[in-house]
């Protein structure tokens, strides 16, 4: 400033001179420049040196020998030499007194009453007074700044201003803050030099002579400083001050303009460092001012941001001046620009309209100066909308001629071509007059015609051109909202931007350059992006289609975008784009809606199946077969087109109401199509790759679920992790690079030669279990043809479970294909002798084919657990089909028939309706008959039980356990379980039949528990009651039978009221809950009223199979004796009395079923002959087996003694 201008500062090369005590750069110093530097030479000179070395030794003669020459050493050596401990006492007590009297400027201790000024005083007075008198006016400064509460204030003290003693006073206050160091804090002593004139140069002095200080002083001043020092006198001194202090030292300038920013102070002060920089090596690229503006509003930091913007706005209110720090950078950062702007501009353009001669007078904007361009564009944008700044109008022209300037086809040309439209976009005022606007169309003309040299010759994917596309379209739909957001995307930065000023730009665009038609056909021409990915950013060809297929400007203008996205498709690699999805939506949703009603046919094409079919089979062969061939598309493709054709579906069933209305039948993509690709191998790859694809693999899984839920099985999953898994990794890890590769001739013939060549055969299967499911695809046939000869005798079962094992595995990645192939090869051998091949579709309209296999089968349990997978799927599949087809048809069926019945009320619903229950009943038909026939499976055949020897319920009844205790040889269970406690042969828990009957309950366990009516329809329909047992105690979830056997029990049927009894018998001795015992209440009672409206020959039919139950119901609830005993006599009475008349006498029978009722214990007293129990039995056999009242009479004592022993046996 103008108060220090004369005076000697110190320099840069002396301060480093200082800061290294380097002697030999000290002793090239003039005489004025060493005289500043003499405090500190002459106490580093006379003070005894913590450094004893010879080197330091002799630095000190030479600093010696260069002070004897000068004449001011006397006096400093003078002003050392006095007592400072007395001084500093001294000033302490001054300091306690002007804190007593309030700061007042009353008695001093340090200083006695003066006779003359101070500057006279101090010229005269010996070196001890001159001390006291520049202490005492120090201090009265210092204190002065802690009263004043942050109030700038200019303190006049003759002292510090006289320029004859500036010198001496210098020197007295450097020694003075040397000794007295805790009185006379260096950070107070040079704030409160900010408050007297020449206040820099003596703070420049004071830090020079001590230059360890310098980050500290520095430090103290910015965090003490003004939020905006160009506000207020006080914050442009301390401004100056720190700048003189870099210049001092301008190695350090950088990281003074560091915390500037971290205390958010002083922000002219930054700008005045970085203005004030020049670094070592200027970068061509960009300046230092632009970078660091650039980074304070453009960076993370959102205090930062607001305060640097706050300074921008507040300069702006202010005069022009000179000296303000804002006008110096805005002054630079034009002249900047000027200096990058082609020579020949001129925003002059004649009226003739003549283009070609305009363009020819353009000069390009030079290379190297694109990127720097780009930046000083980024920084204006930032300036004028995060900081407010508004551009004067040469500012303004400037900027303009720069934006609309024609960089060179590079990608950092591109970049500024972007940047330079979205700027226009923001800020339409900089466009003011006639010329301008002329200028502005023609540099966006040159932008449409350049566009695709631009793209080639860059090498870039993302070019301008989609952008100019991507604006327009948003013009066209009012989309203004859009344009604001890429517009701040592109320039990445968040601007406030008015709708309203947009409206310039909207007509230019709408109907000048860009009309609607004009956008669509230029659009299809827009060559796709190759190797389309997320890492590819920008905006891209793929945003123009999607806003415009929004818009349905295609359909509008029956322009064809089919091909189009069908080879961007085609072009696509992983990490996948995110906009793909919202495209191929937007794409189907335009496919199936017209845009508007008064044109219904006004919608784009669908992808045809053709070009469907070659995505996939150049990989997969054919279907989920054979993966030979040259991959030609990449796995992102396939999985697109796959969420394509999935959700296409799903799309058009959900609009068959629309649809309908519409008259519009819009083509379903046929059965054989989705037979050839592979989804469930492309959902498995999907799985390893969802980082890579987003979200892709989540929204198959939800098609699937609803279009295909047999390739949604949980234990399909199960099984995945079991094939896919760690050990299965491990295991092919450890499988030899040169091991055997077996053909799939070679496995054919091994099948062919069984049993002899079992053992090759294994080898053969054990080596295909090491390979990955996706490597046993090329084998499927060849295992899935010979599945039939497994079946012969003498096949070892290890075979059949490695066979088990591989088709699980190829389940895994061709799930329909190969459960086709399998259902065929397990025909019986009279039909495959005919030839009859089954299609996916014949099984899924009729899932009941899967069980018509040969009935070797049934007793083969690896081959079974085949079948009754494809048998859950298969049912899962034809639900899924049959409400499809019914969706598909419904509504045009009701659609018709609203128009050929109009003025019938009611006529419409009836048909939805109906088919709605058709379809139900059968789907239910299905299933229940799937079960009764898995149920028979469950019986043994003739020849099993020949082999046992036990009767049909021995191997059945086996899984009841005889009660504890209990004598085989006399029991008196029912005839029905009569063989149940007899001994088992060896082996008979380990056989075919029985594991075939665990894996039957299993899956009937599952369809119960998925649909708990099939349970009952299957219970109402009934079975043999000697698959009772297996039933009851093999399917955990068949407790729900509880729910309705009351209802059952209503039922007007005889047989199904005496299967209710016998199951809910089971049941109890299963589940022997409150509510078995409740239902079994019921039971009785509904035997007890059954027993007086019966006839004769009915009650014998239905007496005689249930009486035996009534053992169980003892034996699970004790309770219910009574109640049964009741029944019985009750029984024993009624049949007792149809036949009194005969010759017969019955009442001793009728006798001991009383005291048998009143006597139970005393019955079977200890020592009692069980044997004589059986005479009832014998006479019945012998006298009355004519006689169903007699039979009906001895099986109820027999009864009642099986009560009876059973009740002894379980205490």
């Amino acid at each position: 400033m103008a108060e220090s201008a004369g005076l000697q500062f110190v320099s840069s090369f002396a301060f480093e001179a200082m800061q290294k005590v380097d002697v030999a750069r000290l002793a090239a110093l003039s005489d004025p420049e060493l005289r500043l530097l003499l405090p500190c030479l002459v106490r580093m000179a006379l003070c005894a040196p913590a450094d004893q070395s010879q080197s330091w030794a002799q630095d000190k003669k030479l600093i010696l020998r260069l002070l004897s020459g000068v004449e001011a050493v006397n006096s400093i050596v003078a002003l050392l030499s006095v007592d400072f401990h007395a001084l500093e006492q001294d000033a302490r007590k001054e300091q306690q007194l002007r804190h007593k009297a309030g700061g007042s400027n009353g008695e001093s201790i340090l200083v006695s009453q003066l006779q003359h000024g101070l500057t006279l005083e101090f010229e005269h007075s010996d070196p001890l007074r001159r001390l006291r008198l520049t202490l005492s006016e120090l201090l009265a400064i210092m204190n002065k700044v802690v009263d004043s509460n942050g109030e700038f204030f200019l303190k006049s003290s003759e002292l510090f201003e006289s320029p004859v003693y500036l010198d001496e006073v210098a020197d007295v206050l450097c020694i003075l803050q040397a000794e007295l160091p805790s009185l006379l804090p260096i950070v107070d002593v040079a704030e409160a030099l900010l408050h007297v004139r020449n206040g820099y140069w003596f703070l420049c002095l004071l830090v020079a002579n001590v230059p360890d200080s310098f980050n500290e002083v520095c430090r103290g001043l910015i965090k003490n400083g003004e939020r905006q020092d160009e506000e207020s006198v006080g914050g442009r001194r301390r401004t100056e001050a720190l700048r003189q202090l870099c210049q001092m030292n301008p190695s350090q300038a950088l990281n003074i303009r560091a915390m500037v920013g971290e205390e958010c102070h002083l922000p002219g002060l930054g700008v005045a460092l970085t203005l004030d920089y020049k670094p070592d090596k200027a970068d061509e690229a960009v300046s230092p001012l632009v970078s660091y503006v650039s980074g304070l509003l453009l960076g993370t930091n959102s205090k930062v941001r607001t305060w640097f913007s706050l300074f921008i706005r507040n300069g702006q209110q202010r005069k022009r001046e000179s000296s303000s720090v804002l006008w110096q950078m805005r002054r630079q950062l034009l002249l900047e620009l000027v200096a990058i702007l082609p020579r020949s501009r001129s925003t002059h353009v004649p009226n003739d309209g003549n283009m070609e001669e305009v363009s020819s007078g353009y000069s390009g904007l030079r290379e190297e100066h694109v990127v720097k361009a780009s930046a000083l564009l980024r920084l204006y944008c930032a300036l004028m909308g995060i900081a407010g700044l508004r551009p004067t109008d040469e500012e303004a022209e400037q900027l303009l001629q720069l934006m609309t300037s024609r960089p060179p086809a590079t990608p950092a040309g591109v970049r500024f071509v972007s940047l330079s439209f979205c700027k226009l976009l923001a800020f339409p005022t900089l466009v003011s007059t006639p010329e301008q606007e002329q200028l502005m169309v023609m540099w966006l003309s040159w932008m449409i015609k350049e566009e695709e040299y631009f793209e080639s010759a860059a090498g870039v994917s993302a070019s301008f051109g989609e952008m100019l596309l991507l604006v327009a379209m948003y013009f066209h739909s009012n989309q203004l909202s859009s344009i604001i957001e890429l517009v701040c995307s592109t320039l990445g930065m968040k601007i406030a931007i008015k709708p309203s000023s947009l409206s310039k730009m909207k007509t230019i665009f709408t109907q000048e350059i860009f009309t609607e038609q004009v956008v669509t056909a230029h659009a299809v021409r827009v060559a796709v992006t190759n190797s389309l990915s997320a890492n590819i950013t920008g905006f891209l060809p793929i945003h123009c289609i999607y806003q415009l297929l929004r818009s349905r400007a295609f359909t509008k203008h029956k322009v064809s975008i089919k091909d189009w996205i069908y080879r961007q498709l085609c072009e696509t690699t992983t990490p996948i784009h995110t906009q793909l999805f919202p495209l191929i939506d937007a794409y189907i949703n335009s496919i199936l809606t017209p845009a508007s009603k008064a044109n219904p046919e006004a919608t784009n094409q669908p992808i045809t199946e053709q070009e469907i079919l070659n995505v996939f089979q150049s990989s997969t062969g054919q279907g989920e077969g054979s993966r030979g061939g040259r991959q030609r598309y990449s796995i992102t493709t396939q999985l697109l087109i796959l969420y394509y054709i999935l959700s296409y579906e799903e799309n058009l069933l959900a609009s068959t109401k629309q649809l309908a209305l519409m008259q519009r039948k819009p083509k379903s993509y046929s059965a054989a199509l989705m037979d050839q690709i592979p989804i469930k191998y492309l959902v498995t790859q999907a799985q390893g790759l969802q980082q890579e694809l987003g979200g892709l693999h989540s929204s198959l899984l939800k098609l699937l679920a609803t279009n295909y839920p047999h390739l949604c099985l949980v234990e399909d999953w199960v099984c995945e992790e079991e094939v896919t898994g760690t050990l299965p990794l491990l295991r092919r890890m450890m499988l030899p690079s040169n091991t055997c590769r077996y053909t799939q001739s070679q496995l054919h013939q091994a099948f062919q030669k069984l049993p002899s060549s079992s053992p090759r055969l294994m080898r053969i299967l054990e080596h295909l279990t090491l390979l990955s499911p996706g490597d046993l695809i090329s084998y499927s046939e060849a295992l899935t043809a010979s599945m039939a000869l497994l079946l012969e005798p003498a096949v070892p079962r290890r075979i059949l479970q490695t066979l088990n094992k591989l088709w699980m595995g190829l389940n895994t990645v061709m799930p329909r294909r190969l459960w086709v192939m399998t259902v065929n090869a397990l025909q019986p051998s009279a039909k495959l002798l005919g030839q009859q091949q089954y299609t996916q579709n014949d099984l899924m309209v009729d899932p009941l084919i899967v069980l018509r296999c040969d009935q070797r089968v049934y007793r083969c349990p690896p081959l079974m657990d085949i079948v009754l997978h494809m048998l859950n799927g298969y049912l899962l599949a034809s639900k899924a089909y049959l409400h499809c087809h019914l969706k598909e048809t419904a509504d045009f069926d009701r659609q018709s028939q609203t128009v050929s019945n109009l003025g019938v009320p009611g006529q419409p619903e009836t048909p939805e309706v109906t088919r709605e229950e058709l379809k139900n009943a059968l789907l239910s038909a299905q299933d229940s008959a799937a079960v009764q026939i898995l149920l028979e499976v469950c019986l043994p055949t003739c020849k099993e039980q020949q082999q046992l020897g036990a009767g049909t319920q021995s191997l059945l009844s086996s899984i009841r356990a005889p009660l504890p205790g209990k004598s085989k040889k006399g029991s008196l269970g029912p005839p029905a379980r009569g063989g149940v406690e007899d001994a088992e042969p060896e082996g008979g828990l380990l056989s075919d039949l029985r594991e075939v009957q665990c894996l039957i309950c299993c899956l009937l366990h599952q369809m119960f528990i998925a649909d708990p009516n099939i349970a009952k329809l299957v219970h109402f329909q009934g079975y043999p009651q000697a698959l009772l047992p297996l039933t009851v105690a093999g399917i955990p979830s068949i407790h729900i039978c509880l729910d309705f056997i009351p209802e059952l029990l209503a039922q007007p049927q005889l047989e199904k009221q005496i299967f209710a009894i016998q199951l809910l018998s089971y049941l109890c001795t299963q589940y022997a809950l409150p509510k078995s015992l409740s239902v079994a209440r019921l039971a009785i009672s509904v035997m007890g009223t059954l027993l007086t409206v019966l006839t004769r020959a009915k009650r014998f039919s239905f007496f005689m199979p249930i009486l035996p139950c009534l053992v169980s119901f003892c034996q699970a609830f004790p309770p219910l004796y009574d109640d049964i005993a009741g029944l019985l006599v009750q029984v024993g009475q009624v049949c007792a009395s149809d036949v009194a008349t005969k010759a017969r006498d019955i009442d001793p029978l009728i006798a001991r079923l009383q005291y048998l009722k009143e006597k139970p214990h005393g019955a079977a007293a200890p020592g009692g002959d069980f044997s004589k129990l059986t005479l009832p039995q014998r006479i019945a056999e012998e006298h009355g087996g004519a006689d169903p009242d007699v039979q009906l009479c001895y099986c109820v004592e027999a009864t009642f003694m099986d009560i009876i022993s059973s009740t002894l046996h379980g205490l």
